[in-house]
């Protein structure tokens, strides 16, 4: 996990990365279809990034999904991008994570994944030597 007080995984960093680089695509040249067109499912003219009213990177998932904060919504929304397909959830993070992790499809249609047992955490290297060891979360119970 990025963490704002490292060089090495610098949140701050990769936040501006991120938002740098979706703000780069071409969303008028790209040819989306209807249900590919962030635009469209979030009702909006113009995308923009890591601005007062775009949306802001808050996470990525192990199976290359994209997870936002709209700032422009009028409640707490996600938007999650996955494989070329958008979808929007008006709820936390935290319950958005829990779904996710208990395998509801909360990247699209058809998009769930369940692993079972506990949630196998480890600590980022912070040199190139370092070799941390993984700990388990408690008995995911499902």
């Amino acid at each position: 996990m990025s963490h704002p007080a490292t060089e090495r995984w610098n949140l701050a960093q990769w936040i501006r990365d991120t938002i740098k680089a979706w703000s780069e695509v071409p969303w008028d040249d790209i040819g989306l279809d209807a249900d590919e067109d962030p635009r469209q499912l979030l009702g909006l003219a113009e995308l923009s990034f890591g601005t007062r009213n775009g949306l802001w990177p808050i996470a990525s998932a192990d199976r290359g999904e994209s997870i936002f904060l709209d700032a422009g919504a009028d409640t707490t929304r996600l938007v999650v991008n996955y494989d070329e397909t958008w979808a929007a959830h008006r709820m936390s993070f935290a319950e958005w994570l829990y779904r996710y992790l208990i395998g509801e499809d909360m990247s699209g249609p058809n998009s769930s994944a369940f692993y079972p047992g506990p949630v196998k955490l480890q600590h980022r290297p912070m040199s190139a030597d370092q070799r941390p060891e993984p700990w388990y979360g408690p008995d995911r119970g499902v």
